[in-house]
C-alpha cells in the first residue's frame, strides 16, 4: 500500500507483500521486506537491505551499505553513516564519485530496537534485539541483548536473559 502522491520509488526497488509505504518517502535501488512500513519524510538509499515486519519511523535516512534484519524497529529521525572520513571532493578539487570512496557496512541484527533522533557510526554491528536510546551515537559493535544510550553510546544493562560478556564482568 502506497499512500499520497508525494512518494518516489524507483523502478529497480523489490518490495515484498503488504509492505506499507506513507508520503514524502524516496526509495532506490534497495530491498524491502514483507509487511514492513516506512513512514512519511524516510530516504532509503541503493544497496539497502531491509528484512520483515522493519518498522521505520518517519524522517529516517538509510544509506547504502545497510542491512536491517527482521523485526527490527527504527524510530523518528535515525541516522546512518556509510564514509568514515566524508569529502565532497578528490585532492585534486574535484567532485569525489563513487570510485573515490569506500562505503563501509553496518548490520542492525533481528529484533533490534533504535531510539529516535540515534546516529549509527558506519561499520558496527547492533546485536539481535539490542536497544539504542534516543539521541544516542553509536560508534562501535553493541551486543545482542544490550541497552545502549549515550554520545557516545554505552551500555546501561543488558536484557533479561542476556549475559553480559566476559570482559565487561571483569
Amino acid at each position: 500500500m502506497v499512500s499520497g502522491d508525494f512518494v518516489r520509488i524507483a523502478p529497480d526497488v523489490k518490495l515484498g507483500k503488504d509492505v506499507r509505504i506513507y508520503a514524502f518517502v524516496n526509495l532506490y535501488g534497495c530491498e524491502i521486506g514483507d509487511e514492513s512500513k516506512i513512514g512519511t519524510f524516510v530516504e532509503i538509499q541503493k544497496g539497502v537491505k531491509i528484512g520483515r515486519r522493519v518498522k521505520i519511523s518517519s524522517h529516517t535516512f538509510i544509506c547504502e551499505g545497510v542491512t536491517i534484519e527482521d523485526y527490527v524497529f527504527i524510530g523518528h529521525g535515525v541516522m546512518f553513516t556509510n564514509d568514515k572520513y566524508p569529502r565532497a571532493t578528490t585532492e585534486a578539487g574535484e567532485l569525489q564519485t563513487e570510485a573515490d570512496w569506500q562505503c563501509i557496512p553496518t548490520l542492525i541484527k533481528r529484533g533490534a530496537s533504535i531510539g529516535s533522533n540515534a546516529t549509527i557510526l558506519c561499520g558496527v554491528t547492533v546485536g539481535e534485539k539490542a536497544i539504542v536510546g534516543a539521541g544516542s551515537v553509536v560508534t562501535r559493535d553493541v551486543p545482542a541483548g544490550a541497552i545502549v544510550a549515550g554520545v557516545p553510546a554505552r551500555i546501561i544493562r543488558y536484557l533479561e536473559g542476556y549475559p553480559q560478556s566476559q570482559s565487561e564482568q571483569e
